[in-house]
This record gives structure tokens, C-alpha cells and sequence, in this order.
């Protein structure tokens, strides 16, 4: 007996509604597979970085000493010449000769450039001359008048005429000495400026003329370092001139007006510069020592993790022996409060004591409570003078 159409729909949605049964089923096995698959995985990388948390860290680390600190104000500034002038001719004229040297170092009243002065010393020739033969008319008369052969006036007249006579020499000779053109100082000369035969008018530039040693460096600080200052400090002053030199002076000047728009002091000291390295217009680091020096607790600046939420440190401390008898290391961080640097230090206000061992390289592994190990074969830099300078 042949199935009825009604059977045969009905078998055939009996087939469909099991096939959706069995891809469900298998999509149900394949999610919770995953599942569980992925709870296997990260139960495993878990455990993994457990186990690495909780390996020994390699740091760097040192006892935190106690150093002397020499309190410091630091500025920059520009160097100037104590005395610095162009040289110029005061009278007119044409270079006749020329007798310096571009560069060179000329002591006061060295001859630097002569200029024609060949009118000028004849006409002095003639006025010699006339005082000569105004003073053998004089002692002639005076003679006669001793023995009344002329008239009193007759001598004073004399005498007064020499007198005029000596004043056109020495008018003249002053000219011709003004062509004779001189350092009026010692110091160093720059750029020739001239040419043999140019014709000078007063004021034109010959060449520049600067005192080097000592020399000035002015500089500025805020009206509220203003008592902190006093004539006679000690100044270092450094240029990227000349790298890890530096060069000492004294404060020779406060000027006593303050700068009404920034409120400024503006300070100069004078600084020995023997071999001429430091020139005018050149830019300075200066700091002044102030105050007495003092015992700080300071740290290689790399000990210190500085963030938003405060500067952190890491101190060791000892927790027990391990099996071999050797001392257990923990790290715990502290919060610290920092002041000053001078090269690779800083100085530790708060938050650490003299004596405690903190970590000085490697704190980016480590977190509170890591197990460390100490290896000092390589250690930072921890000096207040990073490049040791050739004082002058």
C-alpha cells in the first residue's frame, strides 16, 4: 500500500527538522569547543606569566650616600669686553703705513697706522724754528735791559711772544702726534679695516681693539634671588665653545635698578681668561655659589622614575635566606622628593634615608615585591661633573 501525499509531507519535514537538529548540535559542539579551548590557552599563558612575575629581576643598585652640596644660582649671559673700541683717526688724512697685525695682541701706545703728515711737521719745523730765534731775542734783551739799553716793555713784549711761540709748538706737535694713530690699550685687534693709501675722515673704522683678560659676563636673575647676591661671589661660567671648561670669576657689579618690565637684577662678574678663549658677544652658562655648602643625600638621576602621580624609587630590602644562604631581595617602591641636579645627580629631599640600597637600573621589570638580584657590572653614571673640566 503506497504512502499517503500527507505521510510523504510529513516524512519529509521529519528529515529536515533532524538535519537542523544536527547542525545545531555540531554548531553547539564547535562554540563550546572553542570555548573551552580558550579557557585551556589563557589558563596556560596565565600560569606562564606567573611564573615569569615571580622569577629573580637583574638590577643595579647602591647605598644611598650623603654629599657635600654647594647651593647654586643658574643663569645664562653674554660676554663683554672690559674695554672694547674701534679705532679711528681723530683728524683727517692718507694712510702712509700700516704696522699691525690683524689678530695680533698690542700692548698700550703700540703704532698702528701713520697717516700723512708731511705738512703738518713742516709747518712745526717753521714754529721750532721761530721760538728758537724768539728766545735768543729775549735773552738778548734781557741782557740789554739789565744794563738799561732797552725798555722793560721791550722784554716783556719778548716774553711774551717766546711764551706764544711755545704754545703754536706743542698746538702743532699735538698734530702731528694725532697722525700717528695708537692703541690706546692692551688687548687684541680684529679686522684689518684700511688700506694703504685711503683716505680716513674722523670716526672711520681702522680696527677693533679688546681687553680679553679678564672679562666681562653679564647676566640676569628674578627679583627674588635679589638677597641671595652679594659683591664678591664666586662665578663658573661654561661656553659650548669649549666643552667641560670652565672658567672662574667674581661678581663685581649688582646694578641697583631693576628692570621694570621683567623684574630682573642684572648682575656682572669678572672672569679670568688668560688664553683668550672667551670673546665679546659670546653666549654663557653662569651659576653663582650662595650660601654655605651642605650634606645632601644624593642618587644617579636615572634612580629616580618620575610620573604625573609623583617620583618613585625602589629600595631594597632583605626578606630571609634562600636555600644556598644567600639574602633575599625585595623590591618595594617609596616616594621620594627630588631637588636640585648637577650632572648626572639629584638631590633627595625626601622618601629615602643614608644607608638604604635603592635600585639604579632595571626598575622598568621589577613592580612592589619583585625578588631581585644585584649585578653592579655595569652601573650609571653618577657624577656631579659629568666631563671633568680644565679649570681656568
Amino acid at each position: 500500500m503506497k504512502p499517503s501525499q500527507n505521510e510523504k509531507t510529513v516524512t519529509r519535514q521529519n528529515g529536515r527538522m533532524k538535519k537542523r537538529m544536527t547542525i545545531m548540535l555540531i554548531s553547539m559542539g564547535i562554540l563550546f569547543g572553542g570555548i573551552l579551548s580558550w579557557k585551556i590557552f589563557s589558563s596556560i599563558m596565565l600560569k606562564r606569566y606567573l611564573t615569569s612575575q615571580s622569577q629573580v629581576q637583574t638590577v643595579s643598585a647602591m647605598t644611598v650616600p650623603v654629599s657635600p652640596w654647594q647651593p647654586k644660582l643658574k643663569s645664562t649671559g653674554s660676554l663683554r669686553a672690559i674695554k672694547g673700541v674701534n679705532v679711528t683717526t681723530e683728524l683727517a688724512g692718507m694712510v702712509q703705513k700700516i704696522y699691525f697685525t690683524p689678530g695680533a695682541v698690542v700692548n698700550e701706545g703700540t703704532l698702528l697706522v701713520q697717516l700723512n703728515a708731511d705738512a703738518e711737521i713742516g709747518q712745526l719745523q717753521s714754529l721750532q724754528a721761530q721760538a728758537a730765534l724768539a728766545e735768543i731775542t729775549y735773552e738778548r734783551d734781557k741782557a740789554q735791559y739789565a744794563v738799561r739799553a732797552v725798555s722793560k716793555q721791550t722784554v716783556d713784549t719778548d716774553f711774551q711772544n717766546l711764551r706764544s711761540l711755545h704754545g703754536q709748538v706743542a698746538q702743532q706737535a699735538a698734530t702731528v702726534a694725532k697722525k700717528a694713530i695708537r692703541a690706546p690699550f692692551t688687548g687684541r685687534l680684529g679686522i684689518n679695516n684700511v688700506n694703504l693709501g685711503q683716505y680716513l675722515n674722523p670716526g672711520d673704522k681702522i680696527v677693533t681693539l679688546q681687553t680679553l683678560d679678564p672679562i666681562y659676563v653679564d647676566f640676569y636673575f628674578p627679583q627674588q634671588s635679589l638677597s641671595q647676591l652679594e659683591i664678591g661671589q664666586s662665578v663658573e661660567v661654561t661656553s659650548d665653545s669649549y666643552p667641560g671648561k670652565i672658567y672662574k670669576g667674581k661678581i663685581t657689579t649688582i646694578d641697583p635698578a631693576l628692570d621694570t618690565t621683567t623684574r630682573n637684577v642684572e648682575v656682572e662678574a669678572t672672569v679670568a681668561n688668560p688664553n683668550y678663549e672667551l670673546n665679546p658677544g659670546m653666549f654663557a652658562l653662569v651659576e653663582v655659589n650662595v650660601g654655605k655648602q651642605k650634606a645632601y643625600l644624593t642618587l644617579p638621576q636615572t634612580v629616580i622614575s618620575f610620573n604625573s602621580y609623583g617620583n618613585i624609587a625602589y629600595v631594597l630590602k632583605e626578606k630571609g635566606k634562600d636555600k644556598n644562604g644567600k639574602p633575599i631581595l625585595i623590591a618595594h617602591q617609596v616616594f621620594v622628593t627630588t631637588g636640585e641636579t648637577r650632572g648626572d645627580q639629584i638631590k633627595i629631599l625626601r622618601g629615602l634615608k643614608k644607608g638604604d640600597i635603592v635600585v639604579t637600573s632595571g626598575q622598568l621589570k621589577l613592580k612592589n615585591g619583585s625578588q631581585v638580584a644585584i649585578n653592579n657590572s655595569v652601573v650609571p653614571s653618577n657624577n656631579p661633573t659629568p666631563s671633568t673640566p680644565n679649570e681656568h
